[in-house]
């Protein structure tokens, strides 16, 4: 399946917009589990539901037509900044209309997975911009382990760079983002 999604990226890639059409169907599993990955970590009476988060997100991609694709983790990656961007976007309006009420919390955890929400989802985004002037490949390893919900490996392969820089970028990274959103 890996190669499948790949080879119709690449399709799409370069401009054949069927191929677009054939890749939904494949990817439409996965990038609902990361969806609802993402919502999981939202507060419980949020507005958007994991169908919603997918369905902007597949909206955002038809313009990302001109990105060179590279492969599927990739795609994965890509979609997970996309649905970051979306629940940061919705939670900057909310912040917006309620001044500073009903922030949104996440938490990092070496397994990735999340069970009890710590960190607010926009200064967590304001660290990562931060973060990617600094140093861009530790903010793109936050953005696949993290958000895109990437193995080690993956990251890696993706980055073209050990598993082990991978591992010393995820740690550094981590402390890094505690520390600038406590700041904040």
């Amino acid at each position: 399946m890996a190669e499948q999604v790949t080879q119709l990226l690449l399709a799409w890639g370069a401009g054949d917009e069927s191929a677009l059409e054939r890749l939904i169907p494949v990817v439409h599993g996965e990038l609902h589990r990361l969806a609802r990955r993402y919502m999981r970590r939202e507060r419980a009476d949020h507005s958007l539901q994991p169908t919603v988060l997918v369905n902007e997100t597949y909206l955002r991609l038809i313009d990302a037509s001109r990105v060179q694709w590279q492969d599927r983790a990739h795609f994965y990656a890509l979609c997970g900044r996309l649905m970051r961007r979306i629940l940061v976007d919705h939670a900057r309006s909310r912040r917006y209309l309620k001044r500073g009420g009903g922030t949104i919390r996440v938490a990092f955890s070496d397994d990735v997975a999340v069970s009890k929400p710590t960190t607010d989802l926009v200064a967590l985004n304001d660290a990562l911009a931060s973060l990617a002037i600094i140093d861009a490949r530790k903010c793109q390893v936050v953005e696949m382990r993290f958000f895109a919900g990437l193995s080690v490996e993956e990251t890696a392969m993706a980055l073209r760079v050990s598993p082990e820089t991978v591992m010393r970028d995820w740690k550094m990274a981590k402390v890094w983002l505690l520390r600038e959103i406590r700041k904040s």
